[in-house]
């Protein structure tokens, strides 16, 4: 196993790696929407969507891979209602075809974010 770790997305805030690479798949922990830079939540739930798949595609890109080899994404939101911004927003971040996907609504996230994304990656 090798850990991942990228400058461009936020630091672990917890005993794990951004990502672990095991073979030829990675795991990328859970992403909430910290700016790297700052370790502040940014504002607007658009923006914080946008904020966790650039925070991921950072670990993806550290990992030697991008999006275009992520096999599975969930993701996590404390208002099911916001479910259609998700969606739009990650259209912009994925192409056909698209990873498998769960979506869980959860009554909280770390920091108060609205969002966390987490994906599965496969090198191979």
């Amino acid at each position: 196993m090798k850990p991942i770790s990228s400058p461009d997305a936020p630091a672990a805030i917890g005993p794990y790696s951004q990502a672990i690479r095991a073979g030829d798949t990675v795991y990328l922990s859970g992403q909430i929407p910290l700016d790297p830079k700052t370790m502040q939540i940014v504002e607007g739930f658009e923006n914080q969507v946008k904020r966790v798949f650039e925070n991921l595609r950072a670990v993806c890109r550290a990992a030697g891979g991008d999006f275009d080899r992520v096999v599975r994404v969930t993701i996590y939101l404390t208002d099911l209602g916001k479910f259609s911004t998700v969606n739009d927003t990650m259209a912009a971040y994925f192409k056909e075809p698209f990873p498998a996907r769960v979506t869980i609504g959860v009554a909280s996230l770390p920091r108060g974010a609205a969002v966390e994304i987490d994906a599965v990656m496969y090198l191979g």
